[in-house]
């Protein structure tokens, strides 16, 4: 279902700081084949990354107080924060599984 979504979404983005993650993650779980593998997602998928604005950086601190890890039932990560700043920004809604942005303000895609 999300993959549909995103195939049938006008405009996809990603932060460059939640690509960072991503690439991390890949890298050490499925090595550099399982980057080039998300790689080629992203470009199909005509994903546009995102540089961070200062008012992002400020968005994903105010989440990571509001939000973060330790802090709330939301327990975002570094990625999610910028995630969650983008979305505010743009006052677009987040496309993402699992229950973690359920217990934000940010709205949902599905």
């Amino acid at each position: 279902m999300p993959v549909q979504v995103i195939h049938d979404a006008e405009y996809c983005r990603i932060s460059v700081a939640s690509y960072l993650e991503l690439s991390m993650v890949i890298e050490m779980q499925l090595g550099p084949h399982g980057m080039r593998q998300a790689e080629m997602f992203l470009r199909r998928a005509e994903f546009h990354i995102e540089p961070v604005s200062v008012e992002q950086g400020e968005l994903a601190r105010q989440a990571f107080l509001d939000f973060g890890k330790g802090r709330h039932k939301a327990s975002l990560n570094f990625g999610d924060c910028f995630s969650y700043a983008l979305a505010k920004e743009k006052n677009e809604p987040l496309l993402f599984k699992g229950k973690d942005f359920a217990f934000t303000d940010v709205p949902r895609v599905m």
